[in-house]
């Protein structure tokens, strides 16, 4: 089939290469403009940009798609299908329409659950033990068109969103190849959402990750593992910003929630809502590397009956 793969971020790479390999032809990648990043406000292309650029495949980089101009080149590129993962822009109804197959999308839950811009992360911090990817066409709401596939895997017990994120852009890459031949063929049917099951998933803000420690152990340790990488749970000690990396509920303790309990060589263990307790095991102190919580508590000398946040 002839493709316009509209993508930006790295969970959109094994997909594009999927569709390349499986003898697809992309007519052109879509993607988001060149932003500046880091403390040298450094121009820095999305991650799909140069993988298109290496295969010899022409980049867009409309600032909004809903401008004419650039739905006039889309239309003028006359594709098969639209294919769309971590794209960024919501796609109004004149790109919608544009291919004759339809606009097609992977998305990294097991849609209706957690509809949104963080489904990974949200999955994660919700205390999921299963999640997936699913390929559905899209429509004008948010992630609520019909679904063509899905595939589903476990969430292991200690793995982060940074850990899952690759494995579901794996997976999902594999389903849309499954995707697209089903729809070449004709030989696959799509089937409504049951909108009663929807959860949403919306775009993770720093505030998300502030630690309540009044929160229950168990939840308080899957926010930590849905938000790592991004935003970083952190809590505050001594008037400065703590990241907490790594975590794990412990045996409940009576205590005043965010109250050090202990500390010893496996890390600092705090007090909890409902009587549960949190060890700490991986930290980053304001402004300094990550480190282990037993060489943060050795270096601040700090003791039971501390207090975080």
């Amino acid at each position: 089939m002839r493709a316009v793969f509209l993508g930006s971020g790295a969970f959109a790479i094994p997909s594009f290469n999927a569709v390349l390999s499986a003898g697809h032809e992309i007519l052109a990648a879509v993607t988001q403009p060149d932003r500046r990043k880091g403390r040298g406000r450094t121009l820095t292309p999305p991650a799909l940009k140069p993988v298109a650029e290496r295969h010899g495949i022409a980049v867009l980089q409309p600032a909004h798609v809903r401008t004419e101009a650039a739905q006039q080149e889309l239309r003028a590129l006359a594709p098969d299908v639209q294919i769309v993962v971590a794209y960024g822009q919501i796609l109004p109804p004149a790109v919608i329409g544009i291919a004759p197959y339809g606009t097609l999308n992977v998305h990294g839950s097991l849609l209706p659950h957690y509809r949104g811009a963080a489904p990974i992360q949200w999955a994660i911090a919700s205390g999921e033990t299963r999640t997936g990817v699913t390929t559905m066409m899209i429509d004008e709401g948010l992630d609520t068109g019909p679904i063509l596939l899905q595939r589903s895997l476990a969430i292991d017990p200690e793995e982060t969103a940074g850990d899952l994120e690759p494995r579901l852009a794996a997976l999902g890459a594999e389903l849309l190849v499954e995707t697209l031949a089903g729809l070449a063929s004709g030989d696959l049917e799509a089937f409504p959402q049951i909108d009663a099951h929807a959860s949403l998933a919306p775009l993770l803000r720093k505030s998300d990750a502030l630690i309540d420690w009044t929160r229950p152990a168990e939840v308080t340790a899957a926010r930590i593992r849905g938000f790592n990488p991004w935003p970083g749970t952190y809590t505050s000690f001594r008037g400065k910003t703590l990241r907490v990396l790594r975590a794990r509920p412990w045996p409940a303790r009576a205590g005043a929630p965010g109250e050090v309990l202990a500390c010893d060589a496996g890390g600092i263990i705090v007090a909890c809502g409902a009587t549960s307790a949190l060890r700490l095991i991986e930290v980053q102190p304001e402004s300094r590397r990550a480190m282990a919580a037993a060489e943060f508590a050795r270096g601040v000398r700090l003791t039971p009956g501390d207090v975080y946040g």
